[in-house]
């Protein structure tokens, strides 16, 4: 075993200015940033499974709002750190850029490497308790808002060894109403177990009771299998990896019958959702790989097109991993790898092993090549079809849809538009809505689903048309952020199933044609209340079942009037304005493209043509049916 005391902790700065300024740290105060301190401190146990010293981890989320990480690692050193006069233990957790990840002695390739991730955690939860288990004993230490609240301690004796932390986000630091979403937890413990094969990771969520374990021996080529999903693969996963002035590059791949590309990037492990230099390298390498063999091969004619990413990228499905001692993320919450050098050495590996690999399987060239071709001449006869709109200004005129109520500011970045599910909603919406600022857009019944739809039949649908003019943005090669009349945009649709629906085949349009409102922020979903409660003269609104079954039981035996809202038509004005658009009480929550995404892949099983994952999901998900319309 390597040595690992105080010694190898660098102690560089304080933590003061974390908490006035958490975004600088952890991205927002959202959802995002909440469930980005449970991910520091799984990633710190994982690296000490990239270390060779832990192949079990455990995440517990508490019925209290608490989570525990527990792994079977070396356990942070509790000896007393030369510099500070602490443990090292409570080093790593006061200290900001405090760790074992600055020299390459204890950790050769680390996720955590910032050095910030557990200090930060521990300033921004409202309790955080660690405990140790190393050299025979167990160790243990509380804090409070990131500072202890008692000195190290023996509390017993074991002979196993690792680090549990429990911590709980603080309410004052955090926006209201989040908590841990166990769907986000497992698909993040998912890509976990495919990175590092033989890692046992479990979760349970004492909250609903689900727990799940993921273990993987295949890595990332089942890992691309596994993004696959019920699509059928158009070839065998390729797979390809290499090694140079140690950086580890791990490349797999393979296409599917779609429109969009999911090629996900990691750095250390870490997903970087943004990509960065060595997603652009693996583009790249690959495009430039496919048009010279095919040209040598003929597969591309003097005739045919250049074949650009653009072209090659609908269907494909793909994961980029590199390991490196030293990466240059932007940002602590590493969504986008920065190091130049890392770019230019995935292509070099990648040119190599690619041409290796077609040259010996031209198949497998030939349908990368076809595809890309018949998506080329798509994109061609797109162009000429939206040319043709724009000579006959269908779309692209400045009249806004008669149905929208518009508001009096033009100030986009004051400007709020809400998209609201029928024209009884909509009259609701405009009666108690501030006109000041507020914009409403009522659609009838259910768009179309862009997702099957030709390009020509979803510029001449109404609705669609109508919701295109009031954002203002254009749709396809003419789309402009900068010409967006709202910067904020929200979807507000009834609380049962038909609404559920329209959200995700709106959510499924801005995916597809509006990419860029998501990504710049601007997409929020309405959060209405699903019960109007009165116990004698008390008043209140819930948006949770659970919330329900809490107050019933609390007030039990007393006299308790519910009342369910179906539709946001059952509310008068005033009630909507109070409880889902004012300012100041509402509950909006942001769109990633990741909930987008979880939006599409939903479609594609309930809307698809294939019935088997359909039944599947129905057959999971039917126990947790509360309410069913029929």
């Amino acid at each position: 075993m390597s040595k690992y005391t105080a010694h190898e902790i660098d102690v560089l700065e304080g933590i003061e200015a974390v908490r006035k300024r958490p975004g600088m740290y952890i991205g927002d105060t959202g959802k995002r940033g909440y469930h980005h301190l449970l991910f520091e401190v799984i990633d710190n146990s994982v690296d000490e499974a990239l270390a060779g010293y832990c192949n079990f981890i455990q995440v517990f989320l508490r019925r209290d709002g608490r989570a525990t990480v527990l792994d079977n690692g070396r356990g942070i050193p509790i000896d007393v750190h030369p510099k500070t006069g602490k443990s090292a233990l409570e080093t790593v957790l006061t200290y900001l850029h405090a760790g074992g990840k600055f020299s390459k002695k204890v950790y050769k390739v680390s996720g955590g490497l910032h050095g910030v991730g557990i200090s930060v955690v521990n300033a921004l939860s409202e309790e955080l308790e660690v405990k140790v288990f190393r050299d025979g004993k167990i160790y243990t230490q509380r804090y409070r808002r990131g500072k202890p609240v008692e000195d190290l301690k023996v509390v017993g004796l074991s002979a196993q060894t690792g680090t549990e932390v429990t911590f709980k986000p603080d309410p004052e630091i955090f926006e209201r109403g989040i908590s841990f979403d166990y769907e986000l937890i497992s698909e993040r413990l998912r890509e976990i177990s495919f990175l590092v094969p033989k890692l046992k990771i479990s979760v349970k969520d004492e909250r609903t009771g689900y727990e799940e374990t993921f273990y993987e021996e295949g890595g990332i080529r089942e890992f691309v299998s596994f993004l696959c999903g019920e699509k059928e693969k158009a070839y065998d996963v390729v797979l390809l990896s290499g090694q140079k002035e140690d950086v580890e590059v791990e490349v797999a791949f393979t296409h599917v019958d779609d429109i969009e590309e999911r090629v996900y990037a990691f750095a250390n492990l870490i997903r970087n959702v943004e990509g960065g230099t060595h997603l652009v390298g693996f583009k790249s390498a690959l495009t430039k790989v496919v048009n010279d063999i095919a040209r040598l091969h003929g597969l591309l004619k003097a005739k045919d097109p250049k074949l650009s990413w653009d072209d090659i990228r609908e269907g494909i499905v793909g994961v980029v991993s590199v390991k490196i001692p030293d990466p240059q993320f932007e940002g602590q919450t590493k969504t986008k790898l920065g190091n130049p050098d890392v770019r230019f050495i995935v292509e070099d590996i990648l040119r190599e092993k690619l041409t290796l690999y077609l040259e010996g399987n031209l198949k497998v060239l030939g349908e990368i090549v076809s595809r890309a071709l018949r998506s080329h001449q798509a994109k061609e006869a797109a162009r000429k079809a939206r040319e043709l709109v724009r000579r006959k200004s269908l779309l692209f005129s400045d009249s806004l849809p008669g149905k929208l109520a518009d508001c009096q500011t033009r100030d986009p970045q004051k400007a709020e538009l809400f998209i609201v599910e029928g024209e009884s909603a909509g009259g609701s919406a405009k009666q108690g809505r501030d006109r000041a600022f507020q914009a409403i857009l009522p659609l009838k019944g259910k768009i179309l689903n862009v997702e099957k739809a030709a390009f020509s039949k979803i510029l001449n649908n109404e609705e669609i048309r109508s919701l295109i003019s009031a954002l203002g943005t254009g749709i396809g090669e003419s789309f402009d952020i900068n010409k967006l009349r709202y910067h904020k945009i929200v979807l507000m649709t009834d609380a049962d199933i038909d609404g559920a629906h329209i959200r995700a085949l709106l959510l499924t349009f801005f995916f597809r044609y509006a990419r860029p409102i998501i990504e710049n922020g601007f997409l929020y979903i309405a959060q209405p209340p699903l019960y109007h409660v009165k116990v004698g003269k008390e008043e209140s609104y819930l948006y949770k079942e659970e919330d329900l079954q809490k107050l019933l039981k609390e007030y039990n035996g007393e006299k308790i009037v519910v009342q369910r809202y179906k539709g946001l038509g059952e509310m008068n004005p005033e009630t909507l304005w109070k409880t889902t658009m004012d300012p100041s009480s509402r509950v909006l929550y942001r769109v990633r493209v990741e909930d987008a995404i979880e939006a599409e892949k939903l479609l594609e099983i309930l809307m698809g043509d294939r019935v088997e994952p359909r039944r599947r999901f129905i057959q999971m998900h039917a126990k947790e049916v509360r309410s069913l319309d029929i």
